[in-house]
């Protein structure tokens, strides 16, 4: 088979594929790219929640959110957008593991689209569990104010009870 057998060749001056319409998950804005900073620290195993909830806005801010809640499901081969759909998969992909640390990064960089590789993080990191529940609450008991002003401790308790509700709701 000839390399050009295997490439998809597209009509350049057809305008089946080429414009998209911007409230569309397949639109990939002119700035998009591989390493743009989807969130400011990398997750490295600690905070996958925060982590995953920043990772969420991002996604639905560049209406790529299809690409987890399945609203944008791979299609077939044959389908005119496939490699519309096959490029905004590589570049959600891209965006996670450019963000995540290096050690979790090497465990996951053969996870074939965006789908999988989430849910293999879910799978990995985003266990909600009784210990971590008693974890919170624990902390929710023993959080005193302390030398923090009332907003300071505020913002702590409100933090751990939004944080217990959150891993109340999985469970």
């Amino acid at each position: 088979m000839a390399i050009d057998d295997e490439i998809e060749h597209i009509d350049v001056d057809s305008n089946k594929e080429s414009t998209i319409d911007s409230s569309s998950p397949l639109y990939m804005h002119p700035s998009d790219n591989p390493g743009t900073m989807l969130v400011p620290v990398p997750f490295n195993r600690i905070g996958c929640r925060s982590w995953r909830r920043s990772v969420l806005r991002v996604l639905s801010v560049k209406n790529k959110l299809g690409f987890i809640n399945g609203d944008c499901k791979k299609p077939y081969l044959e389908f005119p957008k496939y490699r519309l759909w096959e490029r905004c998969d590589d570049m959600v992909t891209s965006w996670i593991l450019n963000f995540l640390g290096k050690e979790i990064t090497n465990s996951v960089e053969y996870v074939n689209d965006f789908v999988k590789l989430w849910k293999e993080l879910e799978d990995r990191y985003d266990q909600t569990n009784g210990a971590k529940l008693y974890q919170i609450q624990k902390k929710i008991n023993d959080l005193s104010q302390g030398a923090l002003d009332i907003t300071g401790y505020y913002t702590k308790m409100k933090k751990l009870w939004e944080e217990f509700n959150a891993l109340s709701a999985k469970t």
